[in-house]
């Protein structure tokens, strides 16, 4: 049997390995205890009791302060504010965290876990902007310039990219490390109140309300679902070595921000109101997949349209359970 720790599991990914691991999808791996490290761990069990249970510990710690951690065979480091206002109210702060979380989880690794398989999440908004007429990301681009993003992503971005070089860093030092660039996601525990724009879709759908789609440009993305998401990283971590391997997780089939609030306004039968488009530039956040499917071969068990399903049912049933 084995263990699993996650760093910064009480956010959406910490909960979709949490939800995953209940319906026995964390089999394959023999897991059978879970160790939950985060700022508010034990919220959870409040929030969330049905996710909760015996096996599962919640420790409530500060990855970029805590002097020790538990053993694992399994870590996943997924500690990072993604909520954009806090990177417009204070962007060097949040910048400084995630920096200050992997540096002292770097430290802390090599005496902690030295024989364990570590799997650090990081961004695809380390590429930095994505050209127009560049298709799909693949793990080697690097001619993004980060100072051209928007200003929600720029120090996220940055701060990411300096993690990225501490982690690799430490598989030089013998850990055996892997790294995630990850791209955009769908599933029950995804807020549907801030700046992720398939949770909002979902949240007017389920209160009866029309959709406003508010980019005049257009905008690609593509989607992901937390149970192929919580498989992906658990594989990536599996194949974790010295070299650090990197690997882009997220979907392939891209479509504009218009398109999706359409295809989530039709399952409930609501309206879009959308802006005249301006063809001035394309904002594209679409990553190859190729890598990860060749390597270590990794496929979509679930394409868009159930996803979104599936995220509606997860909605619901939390609802009865709460």
């Amino acid at each position: 049997m084995a263990s699993l720790l996650i760093i910064g599991g009480s956010g959406f990914f910490g909960k979709s390995i949490l939800d995953a691991y209940s319906r026995g999808l964390l089999n394959s791996w023999e897991i059978d205890s879970i160790r939950i490290l985060s700022r508010n761990a034990t919220r959870l069990k409040l929030e969330f009791p049905s996710l909760i249970d015996k096996s599962i510990e919640l420790i409530n710690g500060d990855i970029s302060t805590c002097h020790e951690l538990p053993v694992a065979d399994y870590v996943i480091h997924a500690a990072a504010s993604t909520d954009a206002a806090n990177y417009l109210a204070r962007p060097e702060v949040e910048k400084k965290n995630i920096q200050a979380g992997t540096y002292n989880y770097c430290n802390l690794a090599k005496k902690f876990h030295r024989n364990s398989r570590i799997l650090y999440c990081s961004s695809g908004a380390v590429y930095g902007q994505q050209p127009a007429n560049l298709e799909y990301l693949v793990e080697e681009f690097d001619g993004g310039d980060v100072d051209e993003m928007s200003p929600v992503k720029r120090d996220y971005a940055s701060a990411k990219r300096d993690a990225e070089k501490a982690i690799t860093i430490l598989g030089t030092e013998g850990a055996s490390v892997s790294i995630a660039r990850c791209f955009s996601f769908v599933g029950g525990y995804l807020p549907r109140d801030r700046h992720f724009a398939i949770g909002n879709f979902i949240e007017d759908g389920l209160m009866g309300r029309p959709t406003y789609v508010m980019s005049k440009t257009p905008v690609y993305r593509s989607y992901m679902h937390a149970d192929d998401l919580v498989n992906w990283l658990m594989v990536i971590c599996e194949n974790a070595n010295s070299y650090c391997p990197v690997y882009n997780v997220g979907s392939d089939f891209a479509l504009t921000i218009t398109d999706l609030a359409e295809l989530v306004a039709k399952r409930f039968n609501v309206e879009v109101y959308k802006p005249e488009l301006v063809q001035e530039c394309v904002d594209r956040y679409i990553p190859s997949i190729v890598k990860a499917k060749q390597q270590l071969g990794l496929n979509h068990s679930i394409d868009l349209t159930q996803a979104i399903e599936k995220t509606i049912e997860t909605i619901l049933t939390k609802r009865l359970h709460t």
